[in-house]
């Protein structure tokens, strides 16, 4: 028996590994934990998944030199930057480290895959929701002549989202629509989770009947970065919402999977407005005719009873006469009585209120007394919470990352800060045991 000491052991791991494997390999995975350090190196795993299980993964490394180029290619053909989700076709080199293990280092991503896997995933959603009989679902409600009161769903930073609401409250016409935003995040991993999170609390105010129409709106942007329109669980939640969806997502090319499942798409959220405007303006018009039909009836009408009132008003003058002098001689009498009852009413008043007055002083005082007992109390114990009590009997305070280190998670190479009462102290960690 010849043990080996673990350096041995791990040199003939990177050894075996460097004579079997080949100098490069492309794979496929999922970006996930994609961070950058200050020094420009990017860290993630590459993860394989089957649904939402992980089947595999493994820790990469993209240092810095190479990211500038890879990242600058990438966001040239795709229009996006590289983030988690997104699955990427990499050229890597297998690594094994002593003391860190094994990883790759990527050489290359081929952006042309991450767009013919969007196109792939698009028509597979496509395929699922007509299959499911939901792609003009919504388009089954008929809207009102004048849509007056809408939800619109984005984000309250979007531009977008500015220039819709600019043109519906200053039109021309000075029409008053009733708009509430339900904001949410409209690109990355989170936007579909919080895109149905909009839809559902917009549902839960509809049997108040505060809504006719949901608007959904964004403003364009890159290619990849409409990825959340194109997801089946916000297809299946547009199509059966139970008033009429529209899109004003701001993009030329290609529809989204949003925009072919809802009631009505237009190109931009300008185009929405415009839309929404211009509902307006024909009931308006139709307004207009038939109130020109109605003054001319109208006249007609007024020019006949208007010779009836003139007789009318001469019996009425004559008997209303009549009428008003006798209750006007009632009036006097009981304005005599109301008044010497009023007397009685406020010294009775006045007496009840100077009782009260005296009560409440006395409620006030001893209010006062037990506020300033209980101030005095918890004075003392703030006091006795200073964590600089403990720091002057000779304890510690340590952060990593400006945060308390029982709130970070930590690796080794993280820089600690530590405080004790005259000292501040940096280390580094280069050990960590689980406890």
């Amino acid at each position: 028996m010849n043990p080996l000491s673990i350096s041995q052991l791990t040199e003939q791991i990177r050894l075996t590994l460097e004579s079997h494997l080949q100098p490069v390999y492309w794979v496929i995975g999922e970006l996930a934990d994609f961070r950058q350090a200050p020094q420009g190196h990017v860290y993630f795993e590459l993860v394989e998944k089957q649904g939402n299980q992980v089947l595999a993964k493994i820790k990469a490394n993209l240092w810095q030199f190479n990211y500038r180029s890879v990242a600058a290619k990438f966001e040239s053909v795709t229009g996006s930057t590289l983030k988690n989700g997104m699955k990427v076709l990499a050229q890597v080199a297998v690594n094994y480290h002593p003391v860190y293990g094994l990883s790759v280092n990527v050489k290359d991503i081929d952006p042309s895959f991450s767009l013919g896997e969007r196109a792939r995933l698009r028509q597979e959603t496509i395929d699922r929701l007509t299959k499911e009989g939901l792609i003009r679902l919504n388009a089954r409600f008929s809207l009102p002549p004048v849509i007056q009161k809408i939800a619109v769903i984005s984000s309250a930073t979007a531009a977008g989202y500015g220039d819709f609401v600019n043109q519906l409250e200053n039109n021309p016409y000075g029409y008053q629509l009733s708009h509430q935003l339900f904001n949410s995040l409209m690109q990355g991993n989170e936007a579909v989770s919080s895109l149905i999170s909009a839809f559902e609390q917009v549902e839960l105010q509809l049997e108040k009947g505060k809504f006719e129409a949901v608007i959904l709106i964004r403003g364009g942007g890159a290619q990849l970065d409409l990825d959340c329109f194109d997801d089946y669980r916000l297809g299946a939640k547009i199509a059966n919402f139970p008033i009429p969806v529209f899109t004003g997502i701001g993009h030329e090319r290609d529809e989204t999977v949003a925009d072919l499942v809802a009631h009505s798409r237009l190109k931009t959220p300008t185009a929405v407005a415009e839309f929404l405007l211009s509902g307006f303006r024909e009931f308006e018009e139709n307004l207009s005719l038939i109130l020109q039909r109605l003054d001319r009836t109208t006249r007609s009408k007024l020019k006949e009873e208007e010779g009836k009132i003139q007789q009318l008003s001469l019996r009425t003058k004559s008997l209303a006469g009549n009428r008003l002098g006798l209750e006007n001689e009632r009036v006097k009498t009981f304005a005599k009585r109301t008044e010497q009852a009023a007397k009685n009413l406020i010294r009775q008043e006045w007496i009840a209120l100077e009782s009260h007055e005296k009560n409440l002083k006395k409620g006030i005082d001893h209010f006062l007394k037990l506020q300033v007992d209980r101030l005095n109390h918890v004075e003392t114990l703030i006091h006795q919470m200073d964590p600089m009590l403990l720091i002057k009997k000779g304890y510690t305070r340590t952060e990593a990352k400006g945060k308390p280190v029982h709130l970070v998670d930590l690796s080794p190479g993280d820089q600690l800060t530590t405080y004790t009462i005259d000292q501040k102290i940096s280390s580094t960690i280069t050990q960590i045991e689980e406890k």
